[in-house]
């Protein structure tokens, strides 16, 4: 429960650095963040965002709303301690930015993030997702599941194994990326050379070209 409320901490911040929101957009963010798999109640965001006003590292800003009502707001910003903290926990590259919610939250920022950073997260989480796996395929060998366990089981082992690719792949993306592009090496080929259509070409040709001499057939001299 802590690990989850740190990451939604994180999330908060990561969507704050941005912007300042006000509590509903906030959510509305966070859930798109979040995905189809979790949706955040105010009974959850409400006590982050105190957390994080006791913290300092947010503030909140009354501002108005336009229309005919012009009823007031809280919106919240992220203040200069929140920016810091913010800034080194999204490079944090150790075993807790490799745990599920952590990592999610780690991913949705990998753009603020430095190649070597995004490449030793994925890679912690790869070799964690392998022992995960490891231990699933291992716990199935001696048998004893009714069926829905052992269906359970392949659920579980087949998700694992989907994910262990995609990451794999964005491994190989990252340090593709991180390869210095190869310099373009110099034409072999001698500059002098000359295509046919070079109308140059063409006229030296036609200059430096003696006509064939032609023998009139009836006197027998050449012309």
């Amino acid at each position: 429960m802590a690990r989850k409320a740190e990451s939604l901490e994180l999330a908060v911040l990561g969507l704050l650095h941005e912007s300042p929101l006000h509590g509903y957009e906030l959510r509305k963010r966070l859930n798109l963040l979040l995905g189809w798999s979790r949706l955040l109640s105010y009974g959850s965001l409400y006590p982050a965002l105190k957390r994080l006003l006791r913290a300092g590292w947010i503030t909140e800003v009354t501002a108005t709303t336009p229309g005919v009502s012009r009823r007031q707001r809280i919106v919240y910003q992220i203040t200069p301690a929140g920016r810091a903290f913010f800034g080194e926990q999204i490079t944090e590259t150790g075993p807790a930015a490799w745990e599920d919610d952590s990592f999610t939250m780690r991913f949705a920022f990998f753009s603020r993030t430095d190649a070597d950073v995004r490449l030793r997260i994925l890679e912690g989480r790869l070799s964690r997702l392998q022992e995960r796996l490891d231990r699933a395929q291992h716990s199935g060998r001696g048998g004893g599941d009714d069926r829905y366990l052992s269906e359970l089981r392949r659920h579980s082992i087949e998700s694992v194994e989907r994910e262990v690719t995609w990451l794999t792949d964005l491994i190989n993306a990252e340090r593709s990326d991180d390869r210095p592009a190869p310099s373009s090496a110099p034409s072999s080929a001698p500059s002098a050379t000359r295509t046919a259509e070079d109308p140059h070409d063409l006229t030296t040709s036609t200059t430096t070209t003696s006509a064939a001499p032609v023998v009139d057939a009836t006197t027998g001299n050449t012309r």
